[in-house]
């Protein structure tokens, strides 16, 4: 305890802590996000999705007998506080030989797994050589695989193989389930259950967010956390996964994988994308999400409309051999952050200003 001095008068000042705050996702959505996040003075704990099997960590996985480090790096390279040379070189994609298509930070990460024994002890020691801002938490220390059953019975196995397929919107989905079921890394619980804040997505709604909530353990930390829970809602809509989802639709699903009406708050973009990459969009993968406003009365959550949609022109790496996946539309790391910042600090503003009237 401290005290404030206000004409010899002693008051006891509050005790001055960082909020924690604790992102949930995947791939390039958690990489945009904790970029933006880490420049703010609070906890950040990022935990990550590992059900990745595509693309260079596609081919560790089989060759090595690793578990996938594709989506741990890019959160660890978002959170690295080292020189930019350092982050590039973590990123850095061969593109001739026999490790075409590899990024270093993938070897890396799979080198330390072998050396150490453990993936989450290589992801801690890489967390210091990157002197990392914050702690990247793989969900599961698990080797599973992401499979879902259609309404016809089809089973699609493995993230790639469901992201690449057209089928889901088409048909539906009867379950979505991890083969073989995964328990929650431990510290995933422990910063779950002591946050302020739990960032959801944004992210490839079936193969970036939905791993992490089928992991057991995950929804029932999120539903007995006192946090308050956030979901940013992607910016577009992804063809043959989610053809024609609102935002109503994203959070009505996210909840009912975490068995309950979690959500307090969805971020949704206002800006619109020129009319040349909207057409060129729904060409190659899917329409803009939408929102309708008049829904309101059935929501048991707050929408935050703001201008989210980052200017910065998407380069797709000609040596990454599933470029052709990602997304061109994009949040803004920064505006985004800055949204969740206001809005872990919203009630005590709001408790303020009810005191004021």
């Amino acid at each position: 305890m401290f005290w404030v001095h206000v004409d010899r008068v002693q008051f006891p000042a509050p005790r001055l802590f960082m909020k924690k705050v604790v992102t949930i996702g995947g791939g390039t959505g958690s990489f945009m996000l904790l970029s933006g996040l880490r420049k703010y003075p609070i906890e950040l704990s990022a935990i990550v999705s590992m059900a990745d099997d595509g693309g260079s960590t596609g081919v560790l996985r089989d060759e090595l007998g690793v578990l996938p480090p594709g989506d741990v790096r890019q959160c660890l390279v978002a959170l690295s506080e080292s020189s930019d040379i350092l982050r590039d070189l973590m990123n850095y994609r061969f593109a001739n030989g026999g490790l075409s298509g590899h990024s270093f930070g993938n070897l890396f990460l799979s080198a330390l797994e072998k050396i150490t024994g453990s993936f989450s002890e290589g992801v801690l020691e890489a967390s210091k050589i990157l002197n990392v801002k914050g702690e990247v938490i793989p969900v599961t220390a698990t080797d599973t695989s992401l499979k879902v059953k259609l309404a016809d019975g089809t089973v699609l196995s493995g993230e790639h193989e469901i992201n690449t397929s057209k089928l889901i919107g088409k048909i539906g989905i009867k379950r979505a389930f991890l083969a073989p079921q995964a328990k929650a890394n431990k510290k995933a619980i422990e910063k779950i259950l002591s946050a302020d804040l739990i960032v959801i997505g944004p992210g490839n709604h079936y193969c970036s967010i939905l791993p992490n909530l089928l992991v057991e353990g995950i929804p029932e930390a999120i539903l007995k956390s006192k946090a308050k829970v956030v979901y940013n809602c992607n910016l577009s809509n992804k063809r043959g996964h989610t053809d024609g989802f609102s935002l109503d639709d994203y959070v009505d699903e996210i909840n009912g994988f975490l068995g309950g009406d979690r959500i307090d708050f969805v971020t949704f973009n206002t800006k619109k994308a020129s009319e040349a990459l909207v057409k060129r969009y729904k060409q190659k993968d899917g329409g803009l999400v939408t929102f309708e406003e008049e829904d309101r009365a059935r929501r048991g959550y707050r929408v935050i409309r703001a201008d989210l949609l980052s200017r910065i022109k998407t380069k797709h790496d000609p040596s990454d051999k599933i470029s052709a996946e990602r997304s061109f539309i994009r949040h803004d790391g920064e505006r985004l952050a800055k949204v969740l910042i206001m809005l872990l600090e919203l009630g005590e503003y709001e408790s303020i200003l009810r005191d004021i009237v």
